[in-house]
């Protein structure tokens, strides 16, 4: 990532005064601070919420009027539906419908649309459906601003809708009875960040005449896991939902959270939105989301636990639907011979509720844009989900070309798609054309902002538990991300299910701090211990056996100065081919002509036979890829003369094994000298192994023994046939320049293949060094 420190215009005096009034660290102050909260009236305003956050309902457009209609409803016994969506968000609103409708003693319904065969808001066979089945008024949550086609149909119908929702609202709005909406032009609402379960919340007030305690719980939920802004009105409807989770009677919840693991008491917004809030949203990304709404809504107990243990089951095969594809996936980018600006990833039985989670696993990886469609051949489309990351606007590339879609949508990080099977190649073409048409290629990190540096001395629990009075985080309100710079990475490992996390100790000064990462388990392979590293994250508390330690939750890493990553071993590792765009380093022409066709697209391949190849070479990469060993060391320090390399990758992959098998000795010399001396017509081409076997000499090495001789005049080779010269001229073995070449090579694959990594590494790193 682009690593941005925030730096802004730090009052000292504001801090200091604000640790002095509040009692709190220089470091909470500085946050503070840094995030507008720069006097006492406004930070206290900020950590302790109180119903002066709360707005008035009536201030929305059309509230007065839907508190009639919905009034008028249940005191005239009218069937109401509400009608809601299938993420947590939705689910969480059709419940605080369903239930403050139900305490007014109204007869209500509810219906969730099907993802796959209703799609997202008011679908016209469903409303047609619904109304033919006795609804007399329906109220949408979540949804609704979009729907002009349904809710005209309802019209015509006769059944009035009421539309509450929270998304971006079109030009032209449907001609629904009402619709209440926190950014409705003609409204007055002060705050127009509420969630869909936050606006159903604030009808469900208007309706009790009351502020609803018992359903601020779902507020909560609905309201994180729909990933709003949390601030203002929000941020004091999840401290206060929250709080009541904590404590909830709530039959659904309970039994969702006692499947997942989760003590009620130590509920967080975290919490929420890695465990619960998944949970909720697997039902609808596999099927039909009622359930969810069930759940959050029984007053039975076993019925409770049933619908639990159901929603767990389902969210178990999200993840498993989630862990195939990525997989595939991976192998997929792995296999690419060209690295694209942008990930457009295709193939058949994928299922399609989850390619949102994999493209966004695919963005946290690689730092790029990803789709992921799932093609069907049977009706010749791809249908699928991308995510973007900030540089580039995913709506306005694919908008660009969209006449190459059937269905589109979407905002700048996210979009959701249809199209032809035949054009997939062309959108990928595309979307590689409008990162260059906007100068984005190479340029496309996301950007990672940190909020402050920090010393390893600084990191305590009490630090930590200090931090959390900032807490809820998310949108608006992010978790304070710290730098911790120059610190030595000790005990590297690889953790959890297919080594995919990453853990390691950061030390500096005899202090210690444990550090998880987060499908970073593939960083293990590039760095060594004792390296010094620069680590940014998010710290937390590790609890285990009623001990409490600091951790910190890596983000990202950074090596200071090269980068030497070790992929030697006793065959090309696959790790190799997947550096980007790298220069690939060959010094013997028989390896080039065998892995050349691997080096992917985007990267260079070089042959390097001698000195002066080596000498001029130049490259622009800052990757360098050593696939095999040279023949002498002197060919790799010329190789880094006049380049600035910042990563290499090294292999030095050698078949002769030169080092290993070492150099003749004289008297194995002597004792060949001495049998060719006597025999004539040696036959070496068909019986060089007898002859291996009778000196007791491996074949390579007598190979190389009889090429010395063959050099220095000792023996004639005629058509595999060898024979002595008699008074050839006295001459050292030493004298033969396969003899010298061979001591070269032997010093190199002591350096470059079997020394220890980290004499390796000071060795290549001198290089460096002495190049500049």
């Amino acid at each position: 990532m682009n690593w941005k420190l925030n730096q802004p215009q730090t009052n000292e005096a504001a801090i200091t005064a604000l640790s002095e009034e509040l009692s709190t660290s220089p470091l909470v102050s500085t946050l503070l601070v840094n995030r507008g909260l720069d006097t006492k009236d406004k930070a206290q305003h900020f950590l302790k919420p109180d119903e002066t956050w709360i707005h008035d309902p009536f201030l929305m457009y059309d509230m007065e009027k839907t508190v009639e209609r919905i009034t008028q409803a249940i005191e005239h016994g009218q069937k109401i539906v509400v009608y809601g969506d299938y993420d947590a968000d939705g689910v969480t609103s059709t419940a605080v419908l369903k239930e403050t409708i139900e305490m007014l003693g109204g007869e209500v319904d509810f219906y969730i649309p099907n993802r796959f065969t209703d799609g997202y808001g008011p679908n016209v066979q469903a409303f047609e459906r619904l109304i033919e089945e006795g609804a007399e008024l329906i109220v949408t949550c979540d949804n609704g601003v979009s729907g002009h086609e349904a809710i005209a149909k309802a019209k015509e119908l006769g059944i009035d809708v009421i539309v509450t929702d929270h998304h971006e609202m079109p030009e032209i709005l449907p001609e629904a009875y009402a619709i209440v909406h926190p950014k409705h032009p003609q409204g007055a609402y002060p705050f127009g960040e509420l969630a869909g379960v936050g606006v159903a919340f604030k009808l469900a007030t208007a309706l009790l005449g009351e502020f609803p305690t018992e359903l601020v719980d779902l507020v909560a939920i609905g309201t994180i896991a729909d990933l709003v802004s949390l601030t203002d009105e929000n941020r004091a409807l999840v401290i206060l939902g929250l709080e009541m989770l904590k404590v909830s009677e709530r039959l659904g919840f309970l039994a969702l959270a006692k499947v997942a693991g989760i003590e009620k008491e130590t509920i967080t917004e975290e919490t929420i939105g890695f465990t619960i809030a998944p949970r909720l949203n697997a039902v609808g990304r596999l099927g039909e989301a009622g359930p969810a709404v069930a759940l959050l809504t029984t007053f039975d107990e076993e019925e409770a636990i049933e619908l639990a243990t159901f929603i767990n089951t389902k969210n178990e095969e999200r993840q498993a639907f989630v862990a195939k594809i990525t997989e595939e996936a991976f192998q997929m980018i792995a296999e690419m011979k060209e690295t694209p600006s942008v990930y457009l990833l295709a193939k058949s039985d994928w299922h399609e509720g989850v390619l949102g989670i994999v493209a966004s696993k695919i963005v946290g990886a690689t730092g790029k844009p990803a789709l992921v469609l799932n093609i069907d051949t049977e009706n010749g489309i791809a249908k699928g989900s991308g995510r973007s990351i900030s540089a580039y606007n995913l709506y306005d590339a694919i908008n660009e070309v969209r006449d190459l879609t059937t269905h589109f949508g979407g905002h700048h990080m996210a979009a959701g798609l249809t199209l032809p099977i035949e054009h997939i190649e062309t959108l990928q073409t595309q979307l590689n054309q409008y990162a260059l048409t906007h100068d984005l290629v190479g340029n496309l990190n996301e950007e990672l902002v940190i909020d402050e540096t920090i010393e390893l001395t600084d990191i305590t629990v009490a630090t930590i538990e200090e931090l959390a009075s900032l807490a809820p985080f998310g949108t608006d309100n992010p978790k304070p991300v710290f730098l911790l710079e120059h610190v030595q990475a000790e005990d590297i490992r690889k953790i959890g299910g297919n080594n995919a996390h990453l853990k390691l100790k950061a030390t500096k000064n005899k202090v210690n701090l444990d550090v998880i990462g987060f499908q970073l388990g593939a960083v293990a392979d590039e760095i060594n211990d004792n390296s010094e590293v620069s680590l940014v994250g998010k710290l937390s508390i590790n609890e285990w056996n009623g001990n409490r330690k600091p951790q910190l939750m890596l983000e990202d890493i950074s090596m200071d100065g090269l980068q030497v990553v070790d992929l030697r071993g006793s065959n090309l590792a696959a790790g190799l081919w997947v550096q980007g765009a790298a220069c690939y380093l060959f010094y013997n022409k028989k390896s080039y002509q065998t892995h050349n066709d691997k080096v992917p697209m985007g990267s260079e391949s070089v042959l390097i036979e001698s000195k002066e190849d080596a000498e001029a070479f130049k490259t622009q990469h800052s990757t360098f890829v050593f696939i095999d060993c040279p023949n002498e060391l002197e060919w790799i320090s010329s190789t880094i003369r006049g380049n600035t390399p910042e990563k290499l990758v090294t292999a030095f992959f050698s078949e002769s094994e030169s080092y290993l098998n070492g150099m003749p000795s004289r008297t194995q010399f002597g004792e060949l000298f001495k049998f060719v001396a006597t025999h004539k017509d040696v036959d070496i081409r068909h019986k060089l192994s007898i002859l291996a076997n009778y000196l007791k000499i491996k074949d390579n090495l007598l190979i190389f023994m009889i090429n010395v001789f063959f050099e220095l005049g000792f023996v004639t080779i005629d058509n595999g046939v060898m024979n002595y010269v008699e008074d050839a001229p006295k001459k050292e073995l030493s004298d033969a320049e396969n003899y010298q070449k061979r001591l070269n090579q032997i010093e190199a694959e002591k350096i470059l293949l079997y020394s220890h990594f980290a004499e390796l590494e000071i060795w290549l790193k001198q290089q460096i060094n002495e190049a500049s």
